[in-house]
């Protein structure tokens, strides 16, 4: 049944859900927050579903049932390590994407408002500068694409180095 409900709300696209959302019940900090946690955990919820699928049928997941292992067990045991590393994958891209919708969001003026500050608000503010030949508008761009590659090279970094730690247990 949460499958399906899941479906239901993946069907709308994101960026209108959101727009719907923070256009009725205003763009204030919570229902950002809100209406992007709810929009950005069923694609994690699917994604949780379908490797969970995958290792419980796998012959170490069987094992642990024929022995008698309780599904808490067998859960936290064989499920829950082998599922982290897509999970980990899935955080940074999820973050990386949920970083680039809310400046987009700020950038049409539904995001983060005055007086926070925020690199898609500050792209806004000063987008005219590019037509008399200034910068300003590519720096919080730049400081954009360098969060992003710096929290993928993160994520890279822990799955590497998860890796390398199981091949020298072995």
């Amino acid at each position: 049944m949460l499958s399906r409900i899941v479906d239901t709300v993946m069907c709308i696209p994101v960026l209108i859900s959101a727009l719907v959302v923070l256009q009725a019940l205003g763009s204030s900090v919570p229902v950002l927050i809100f209406t992007i946690a709810l929009l950005d955990s069923t694609r994690v919820f699917r994604l949780a579903r379908v490797v969970a699928q995958g290792i419980s049928v796998l012959e170490y997941a069987e094992t642990a049932r024929l022995r008698g292992e309780s599904m808490g067990w067998l859960i936290t045991r064989e499920i829950l390590p082998n599922a982290l590393p897509p999970l980990i994958a899935e955080f940074g891209m999820r973050f990386c994407f949920t970083f680039l919708f809310v400046a987009g969001l700020s950038f049409l003026g539904l995001g983060i408002q005055p007086p926070f500050a925020d690199w898609g608000g500050m792209v806004k503010d000063n987008q005219q500068a590019i037509l008399y030949g200034l910068y300003a508008p590519l720096f919080p761009a730049a400081a954009i694409a360098l969060l992003t590659i710096g929290v993928n090279l993160v994520v890279d970094w822990l799955l590497n180095s998860g890796n390398a730690t199981q091949g020298a247990d072995r």
